[in-house]
């Protein structure tokens, strides 16, 4: 006997863009919705949409949004009778799903016993080899000393990866590629996966050369139903983080994905599953797919999927988690054209992408896209969380199409007072390589010379901020254009980009033209247009 478990308000364990993401969906629904907020978080836009929002504690991740017990009470102080934990922070903490259990609220996902199976590396894999899902040859096992793993890795072959077994996110990951590398590489892995997951335990795998970071997206409800939404190509990756998805993969066939989705399905099943997932494979030259862990959460690239089926996952999740059925069979579900998405964040590309924290000054995104996002002229971005700030999605009738629109979506974005990612993702996009669809996981280390944003040399970026200082925040009499017969006066100017000193003067001539002196360099510049958001430029 199925037991059915609706709710009608929900709790969103989370912030940014994915808290208001679910809670559009959830508002559609006819569902009540309450946000959750730490102290830096009093003015974010989530709070703002909400029905109710609860105060839960402190700026600092594990004072409110990885805090349980203030979660838990923030829910029962404003009746939620179901929570909805997004993606990063406690999506996947089988002990939340536990907690929520206990208090007799629906936790919007799998079983906490599925995501505990999954959440460690070695027994998921230990779980899947028997589902029949290809594993990637390598060892795992109690003996954790020296001399057993570098005798593994040898007998395995190099290259071979080191991977914390409680791991994600690329953390307590090594590749080696010789054996004199391995003990400097196991003792940095160890480290790095003690300080983030508590546990220093390893495995190792046989590195894949140059794969494709293909992944299914898969469902399942309490009723026995599975069916997989097809595949998303995660390739393009800095340092084990996702920075480009799209579906479907440029590398996988018709037949490739009715293989890959009939083995994710069969493991679902073998699972007892129930929610959202994705397993996760590398695929290599030859259409060799070897799983490398499943993900039991909504992913943030699920748009992608959603606009290639026309389906809001965050609608059947709600759905599976109330006890009814997975909406569509797998014979029902269509795909549809090319989606691309691209992930900005607050960082700085000139130095190592380093996280940036601060204020949006001017913030605008085009039309003809999907953007996900919290962020408006004036946001504030927190140092204290994860530093994507938006999602761009694209989807056209296939793979250029969908890539062409996003590059000009990038171009036509406006994005200032902090550093991000924008003119590096447009250089992804327009690389001869990504274009032509042979991106593997190897893509940026192999290009990283030619990804970076080209500099204008005839056209400095600090001409261009005196320009748009002096025509949006002059005097108005300095602006106009001088009509007595003696030569204008130069207006001195000392600002900061990126933490350097810049000094100019900026005048305009008569014939509306505007020069800005830069110490002994003169440029005329003309403004053909000024918006609240866009100045329009030339030489």
């Amino acid at each position: 006997m199925v037991t059915a478990t609706p709710f009608r308000t929900l709790l969103v364990a989370n912030r940014g863009e994915i808290a208001l993401r679910v809670m559009a969906t959830a508002r559609r629904m006819g569902l009540a919705t309450v946000a959750v907020y730490s102290a830096a978080d009093a003015g974010a836009a989530h709070v703002r949409f909400a029905d109710r929002a609860e105060l839960i504690g402190g700026p600092l991740p594990s004072e409110s949004y990885l805090n349980m017990s203030a979660i838990i009470a923030a829910a029962r102080r404003a009746g939620a009778d179901a929570i909805h934990p997004g993606y990063g922070f406690l999506a996947e903490n089988a002990a939340f799903a536990a907690a929520c259990r206990e208090a007799g609220i629906v936790f919007v996902g799998p079983a906490a016993e599925s995501i505990a199976a999954m959440g460690h590396k070695a027994g998921a894999k230990a779980i899947m080899q028997a589902a029949g899902v290809p594993i990637v040859p390598g060892w795992q096992g109690d003996d954790q000393s020296d001399e057993r793993l570098a005798a593994e890795a040898a007998a395995i072959g190099f290259p071979v990866m080191i991977k914390a077994v409680a791991g994600g996110g690329g953390r307590g990951m090594r590749l080696v590629t010789e054996a004199s590398q391995f003990p400097a590489a196991l003792r940095s892995a160890r480290s790095e996966a003690a300080n983030a997951f508590g546990d220093p335990t390893v495995l190792l795998e046989r590195a894949v050369v140059e794969p494709r970071h293909v992944e299914i997206q898969v469902f399942g409800d309490r009723h026995g139903h599975a069916v997989h939404l097809g595949e998303r190509d995660c390739s393009v990756q800095r340092r084990h983080q996702k920075l480009v998805e799209e579906a479907p993969s440029p590398a996988v066939s018709p037949a490739l994905r009715a293989r890959m989705g009939e083995v994710a399905v069969k493991a679902v099943q073998a699972l007892g599953y129930e929610g959202a997932g994705t397993l996760e494979f590398l695929l290599d030259r030859d259409g060799a797919f070897y799983f490398m862990e499943m993900n039991t959460r909504l992913q943030v690239e699920h748009p992608v999927t959603e606009a290639i089926t026309g389906l809001d996952l965050v609608e059947w999740q709600l759905r599976v988690a109330a006890g009814e059925p997975l909406p569509l069979a797998q014979h029902e579900i269509r795909f549809t054209g090319h989606a691309m998405e691209v992930r900005l964040c607050a960082e700085d590309p000139a130095q190592e992408f380093m996280p940036q924290a601060g204020r949006f000054g001017l913030w605008s995104t085009p039309d003809g896209i999907r953007v996900d996002t919290a962020m408006s002229a004036g946001a504030d971005v927190p140092p204290y969380y994860d530093s994507m700030v938006a999602k761009l999605v694209a989807h056209g009738p296939n793979r250029d199409a969908a890539r062409q629109t996003l590059a000009s979506a990038l171009d036509r974005a406006v994005a200032l007072g902090i550093p991000t990612n924008q003119g590096f993702l447009r250089q992804v996009l327009l690389h001869p390589a990504f274009a032509a669809g042979e991106a593997t996981t190897g893509f940026i280390a192999s290009h990283a010379a030619g990804l970076a944003p080209p500099v204008d040399e005839d056209l400095p970026d600090a001409a261009v901020a005196a320009l748009a200082l002096f025509v949006t925040m002059a005097d108005p009499h300095h602006r106009a254009a001088p009509r007595h017969l003696g030569p204008p006066l130069p207006i001195p100017m000392v600002f900061e980009i990126a933490g350097t000193r810049q000094e100019a003067a900026i005048h305009r001539e008569r014939d509306g033209s505007y020069h800005v002196a830069l110490g002994d360099r003169r440029l005329v510049l003309a403004v053909d247009a000024v918006t609240d958001d866009v100045i329009r430029l030339r030489r």
